[in-house]
């Protein structure tokens, strides 16, 4: 004979789903360096063993538009005169990455509590400033000196859309989280967790 088993009720605790917005006023220039098409294509056709064309001539006015994260809708051959009337982004996983690691400078919260206890709400966070051309120095894998051209916003902010389970962590406790990581990790290119000086930022505050 067989016995049928005891039903039980399972209780599972709703979670308390919060949004806010943060503003990050950026502290330092924010310094962006998108993939191309042009540096994908190269990459996927190296990993297809294809033959590789010749290395083409440095185009600075080049590689500083296709460094950036267009928020507008990219022309097909974008100019400067494109770029003087768009608007350019950043990924807001960069944002997000960057409050996680800020948990080793702040008691309380481990990396894995963080990551799972908010979100930001999009792929693209606009960035409320205009881009300028930079030129760097730098040193590839094998040694040799190299010259990039990338974009950076000298004065930025952006808006970050966020969604975080309370029962987990407070807004105080998420703004702490950014205003440690806009200090000591940052975001973008030379960011201070990189040993560089750029992509610092703070949380705005009220009348700034």
């Amino acid at each position: 004979m067989v016995k049928a088993a005891k039903q039980t009720e399972v209780t599972i605790p709703p979670m308390n789903i919060q949004s806010m917005e943060i503003v990050l006023v950026g502290d330092s220039p924010l310094v962006v360096h998108a993939w191309s098409d042009k540096a994908k294509k190269m990459m996927l056709d190296k990993q297809m063993k294809k033959a590789m064309p010749k290395k083409e001539a440095k185009n600075p006015e080049q590689d500083f538009i296709d460094s950036l994260y267009w928020y507008s809708p990219k022309p097909k051959n974008a100019t400067l005169d494109d770029v003087a009337k768009a608007d350019f982004g950043f990924p807001a996983i960069a944002f997000k990455a960057a409050a996680v690691d800020a948990c080793s400078h702040v008691d309380g919260m481990t990396k894995v509590e963080a990551r799972g206890a908010f979100h930001i709400d999009t792929d693209l966070v606009k960035i409320e400033g205009r881009p300028t051309p930079r030129e760097d120095m730098v040193r590839l894998a094998m040694g040799v000196a190299d010259i990039r051209y990338r974009a950076e916003f000298r004065k930025w902010r952006v808006r970050l859309p966020i969604r975080y389970n309370a029962n987990l962590l407070s807004q105080e406790q998420i703004i702490n989280l950014y205003e440690h990581a806009g200090f000591g990790v940052g975001v973008g290119e030379h960011r201070p967790q990189r040993d560089g000086s750029c992509g610092r930022f703070h949380v705005c505050r009220q009348g700034e």
